[in-house]
Formats: structure tokens, C-alpha cells, sequence
């Protein structure tokens, strides 16, 4: 029997279920010494398996697992001096810790943009339990330019489907659909 694809170690053992009252937790960067730490008073939405290129992914995984909380429950609580951004050209202001890498937040700074006022996060660094479990998985084409094999995406696919995680090379439809709502009411298109 072949070996089972390796998504993302937090998605491959298998996640608790949300909690019902949970109401979030801190994330913390790999470091040893002062360790990033962001707060987080909410539960997340929208969690998922990325194969993205940009989004931060722990060493061996073929995915990330993103979600967002609102940016008014997002801070910063230590060693915000170690943080920058990796990309300022990006949509999404990712910031990444400067000792270990991992991405600690993505900030959306353009006012108009669909997703503004949502901050992405990485749950599987916090050691909480209870965060919102990933629901779908979004890019998976996109893993193949991180450097996946073309020819086993069939079999990323199965295992994507068999960790209930519907695969989708955007995000998943409802995202979509609210990505195109919000387009279309900007552009008059739609009335409010």
C-alpha cells in the first residue's frame, strides 16, 4: 500500500474540533530566545491547507495552514522589534519573525480591498486547543511551483479529500462568492 501524502503535520494527526466558547490564544515563533508572540481574542475563520508560494509553511510540508481573525483582535504582545515584512509589495503584509521565519501575521493595508480587516494566522502556533479546524484546501495547483511533483498531484488531491479538506486551485466558493459580491458593489454593479 503506498505510503499516505504528508499535507502539513498539524493536518496529518488529525486536529480537535473547534471549541464552542473558545475565544483564541497566543501564537509564538519558533525562537528560543524572545519569541514573537501575538495575541489573538478571537476564534479564526476561514481556516485552510494553502499551497500558496507566499504563505509560511513548516519545514517538509507541502501546504500551510492560514486562517484570519479580525484585526482589531490581532496584537502584537512581545517582541514586535523582531518582526518584518517579507514582501512589501505584496497584498498581504506578511510578518515574518527575523530569528526563525515564521510568518506571524498577514495585514491587509488597502482599505478596499475584500478581506480588509482580517489578519491571517498561522493556529498551529499556539498552544492552545480549540481553534476553528481547516475546511478546505486552496492553490493546490500552486504547490508544484514550491517545487511538488506535477505527476502526484492526483494523490495530493485524494488525501486532501480524504482529510475532508475539499481541494480547490482558488479559495474555496463561498470566499469566492463573497470576493466577487464585494467587487461588484464597488463597482456599482451590485446596489448594497
Amino acid at each position: 500500500m503506498p505510503e499516505a501524502v504528508a499535507i502539513h503535520p498539524s493536518i496529518d494527526r488529525g486536529l480537535p474540533p473547534a471549541a464552542a466558547d473558545f475565544a483564541g490564544g497566543t501564537l509564538v515563533c519558533k525562537c528560543t530566545d524572545r519569541p514573537v508572540k501575538v495575541r489573538v481574542e478571537s476564534q479564526s475563520a476561514h481556516n485552510h491547507a494553502c499551497g500558496c508560494t507566499k504563505c509560511w509553511k513548516p519545514s517538509g510540508a507541502l501546504f500551510a495552514m492560514i486562517a484570519v481573525a479580525p484585526r482589531d483582535k490581532v496584537t502584537v504582545v512581545e517582541n514586535a522589534d523582531k518582526l518584518e515584512i517579507v514582501d512589501p509589495s505584496a497584498t498581504i503584509q506578511r510578518y515574518a519573525c527575523k530569528g526563525c521565519g515564521v510568518h506571524m501575521l498577514g495585514r491587509i493595508e488597502k482599505t478596499g480591498h475584500p478581506f480588509y480587516g482580517l489578519d491571517f494566522i498561522h493556529t498551529e502556533l499556539s498552544p492552545q486547543t480549540g481553534w476553528a479546524e481547516p475546511g478546505f484546501a486552496a492553490f493546490v495547483s500552486s504547490i508544484i511551483e514550491s517545487g511538488a511533483d506535477p505527476n502526484n498531484q492526483g494523490a495530493v488531491r485524494a488525501r486532501l479529500r480524504e482529510l475532508r479538506l475539499e481541494p480547490y486551485d482558488c479559495l474555496s466558493p463561498p470566499l469566492m462568492d463573497f470576493i466577487s459580491t464585494h467587487i461588484a458593489k464597488q463597482t456599482g454593479v451590485l446596489k448594497s
